[in-house]
C-alpha cells in the first residue's frame, strides 16, 4: 500500500489484486499533476465529472473527497453526480477497494464501463489518456454529447503518452486544444468543447467504432471468417501475428469438453476451439469489458444463419473476471492462453504468472494449458515450475507454443 498525496488529504491505494510484493504504485506522476492543476484553478467539482481511463481509482478517490469540500451554496452534498468510466474490470475492483480505504460512502462514484451508456450530461470531463489511442477515440466520440460549450475537458498522461495524435483527436472530436508545460513527467491537455461538435452539434464526426474485418486464409477453421474488435483491445483492427501462428496449432479436440479462452481477446481462438468442437463448450474469459464484447459478436459472426454462418452454435459463456478466479477448481479440460505481458505502460509477468496458475487450479488431472507468447518471454521455464511436464508443440524465429498437462 502507498500514501497518495492530493490538494484534499492522504489516501492509501493498491492495485488489484492486492499483492503486498508489488512495487509498482496504484497511481503516476500525471494524476498528481492533475488533480494539482483543478485544485489551483479552483475547478467547480459540484456538476457531474465523468473519469475516464482512471488506471486504479486514484483519480476517482481523490475526487471523491474534494467533491465533499465543495458543496453548491445552500446544499449539503454535490448536486452532480461522480462517474468512473473504465475498459477494465479490475480498475473497477481497485477502485471499490480504494474508495472503502478512503472511508468514501457506497455511492460516492458510479462504475460504468466503456460499454455502458454515458452520462447524458457531463460538466466536467477528466481523462487518463490510455496506451490506446483507438480506446481515446472511441471514449470521446461517446461522450462528446454528453458535453456543452461550458464543461470543462482536462486529458492528463505522461510526456512519453501525449503525442500530436492525441491532441489532434481531441481537436478532431471536441474543440480547440492546447497542452501545458510539462511537470511530474506528464503533461496535460487542455481543450475548449466547439458548440457545433458537442451536444447536438452539426459538425460532430462519426465514431469509427467497433471494426469488423475477415480473417486470412490460413488460419484453420476460421480462415476467412469474420472478427469483430472494439476500441482498446489488443489488435483491434486486424489479427496480431501470435494469434494467427496459435490458430495454426490449436489442438484437436473432440467430444464434450470444457474449453476456456483466457484473455479471449476478440474471441477468435475460442470460437475456433467451439468450430473445431460443436461437442464441447467454451468459456470466453477477459478482465476487458470491449473484449467479452468482442468475442461475444466475433462468436455469433460465426454461428449466424445463412451462408457463413455454421450449423450449430455449441454452448458459450462469456465470463467478465480476473483470469480464472471465479472458476471451479477441476472443471475445465483445455486452456488456451495467449498471456499479455504489459499492465498499462509496465512491463511485467505478473498478469501472465496469474493466468498460468489459475489455469492449473481450473483445469483437472490430465487437463491441459496451451499457451502462445514470444519466445525471449520464457514461458516454458513458469510452465514447467507449475505443471512438471511442459513441451513445445511449435515453434518459429518469433514465437512458440508450449503445452502443459496437469498432473
Amino acid at each position: 500500500m502507498n500514501g497518495f498525496t492530493t490538494p484534499w488529504g492522504e489516501h492509501v491505494l493498491t492495485r488489484y489484486p492486492e499483492d503486498p510484493r508489488d512495487a509498482l504504485r496504484a497511481w503516476d506522476g500525471a494524476d498528481t499533476y492533475l488533480l494539482s492543476h483543478l485544485a489551483a484553478t479552483a475547478a467547480d467539482l459540484t456538476g457531474t465529472v465523468a473519469v475516464v481511463g482512471d488506471r486504479w481509482g486514484a483519480l476517482a478517490t481523490a475526487l471523491a473527497a474534494a467533491r465533499l469540500e465543495q458543496p453548491p451554496a445552500g446544499r449539503l452534498a454535490p448536486h452532480g453526480t461522480l462517474v468512473q468510466i473504465t475498459d477494465s474490470h479490475l480498475t473497477q475492483c481497485a477502485t471499490r477497494a480504494n474508495l472503502r480505504r478512503s472511508g468514501a460512502d457506497s455511492d460516492a462514484v458510479r462504475l460504468l464501463s466503456v460499454r455502458d451508456t454515458p452520462p447524458a450530461r457531463v460538466d466536467v470531463l477528466i481523462v487518463r489518456v490510455p496506451k490506446s489511442l483507438a480506446l481515446l477515440e472511441d471514449q470521446l466520440h461517446r461522450l462528446a454529447p454528453a458535453l456543452h460549450p461550458g464543461s470543462l475537458v482536462v486529458g492528463a498522461g505522461r510526456t512519453t503518452e501525449i503525442h500530436n495524435s492525441t491532441l489532434r483527436l481531441f481537436e478532431d472530436v471536441i474543440g480547440q486544444t492546447r497542452t501545458t508545460l510539462a511537470a511530474h513527467k506528464s503533461r496535460l491537455v487542455l481543450t475548449t468543447p466547439a458548440a457545433d461538435k458537442v451536444g447536438d452539434g452539426p459538425a460532430r464526426p462519426r465514431n469509427p467504432w467497433p471494426v469488423r474485418y475477415a480473417l486470412p486464409r490460413d488460419v484453420g477453421v476460421m480462415s476467412g471468417r469474420t472478427a469483430v474488435g472494439h476500441a482498446g483491445i489488443f489488435c483491434a483492427e486486424r489479427l496480431d501475428i501470435g494469434t494467427r501462428f496459435f490458430l495454426r496449432h490449436l489442438p484437436e479436440r473432440h467430444g464434450p469438453e470444457h474449453v476456456v479462452d483466457l484473455g479471449c481477446g476478440n474471441g477468435v481462438v475460442g470460437t475456433a476451439a467451439a468450430l473445431a468442437n460443436p461437442e464441447g463448450r467454451v468459456t470466453f474469459v477477459d478482465e476487458s469489458h470491449s473484449a467479452i464484447a468482442s468475442a461475444q459478436a466475433t462468436f455469433q459472426e460465426a454461428f449466424a444463419p445463412g451462408p457463413g454462418g455454421a450449423a450449430k452454435a455449441p454452448s458459450a459463456r462469456f465470463v467478465l473476471g480476473d483470469a480464472l478466479s471465479d472458476t471451479a477448481p477441476g472443471s475445465v479440460d483445455l486452456v488456451l492462453n495467449n498471456p499479455p505481458f504489459h499492465s498499462h505502460r509496465a512491463t511485467t509477468d505478473e498478469t501472465a504468472w496469474r493466468m498460468f496458475t489459475g489455469a492449473r487450479a481450473a483445469l483437472r488431472p490430465g487437463g491441459e494449458l496451451w499457451v502462445v507468447g514470444n519466445r525471449h518471454l520464457g514461458y516454458h521455464g513458469k510452465l514447467r515450475r507449475l505443471f512438471g511436464r511442459c513441451k513445445v508443440v511449435a515453434s518459429d524465429p518469433k514465437f512458440v507454443v508450449l503445452r502443459a498437462v496437469k498432473s
